[in-house]
């Protein structure tokens, strides 16, 4: 069984020293209970649903996959104050989910979307490493809730974000810190464990 997970810096496992991330930390979960599972970590930082179809097909195509997992789209909500919008239009991420899922059922029919996690606006508007930029919880629900429908469209599953997270789990408003990681791997741990 091989899960590949897509995604940001999030999936990538910013700020968790002590085991990388919540896809890490499930890649280790199924090595401990040596069941033949590998768990591939495809995060990249700052990746957008935009950057992620550049890249999707031949890293899939490489590793056979029985189960994949999206977890990106924050980037995408990411406002930039310079052009006055979202750094992904509503209309082009509603598109890029359809290619992704496109894509993706080339290689199997067990796909997983996880939704969006909240900011503290309080250290993302604007982000201090790029003050064009900031993260809002108004256009993260908004994509949000456009993943959801998309999934609930599709019939596929989707695993919400919403009470697993609070602003005491962030580093720096946005990337969560250890004690969030854990909590987001308990969170989807459960849902694959019942898919595979």
């Amino acid at each position: 069984m091989n899960i590949l997970i897509f995604g940001d810096s999030i999936t990538w496992g910013a700020y968790d020293p002590e085991q990388g991330g919540w896809a890490t930390r499930l890649r280790n979960y199924f090595e401990a209970k040596d069941n033949d599972t590998d768990v591939y970590n495809l995060g990249i930082s700052g990746d957008t649903t935009a950057d992620l179809l550049n890249r999707i097909e031949i890293e899939a195509k490489s590793r056979e996959p029985n189960l994949i997992i999206f977890a990106i789209g924050i980037n995408d909500a990411q406002f930039i104050h310079s052009t006055n919008g979202l750094r992904v239009s509503l209309d082009e991420f509603q598109q890029n989910l359809t290619k992704l899922l496109s894509i993706a059922k080339k290689f199997t029919g067990k796909i997983v979307f996880v939704g969006l996690t909240k900011v503290d606006e309080s250290k993302t508007t604007p982000i201090p490493w790029n003050t064009n930029k900031s993260y809002t919880n108004e256009n993260i629900k908004r994509l949000d809730t456009v993943i959801e429908k998309f999934c609930e469209e599709n019939k596929l599953k989707f695993i919400s974000m919403d009470s697993v997270v609070g602003n005491g789990d962030l580093i720096d408003g946005l990337h969560p810190n250890t004690k969030w990681h854990i909590k987001i791997f308990n969170r989807i741990k459960s849902e694959v464990e019942l898919i595979i």
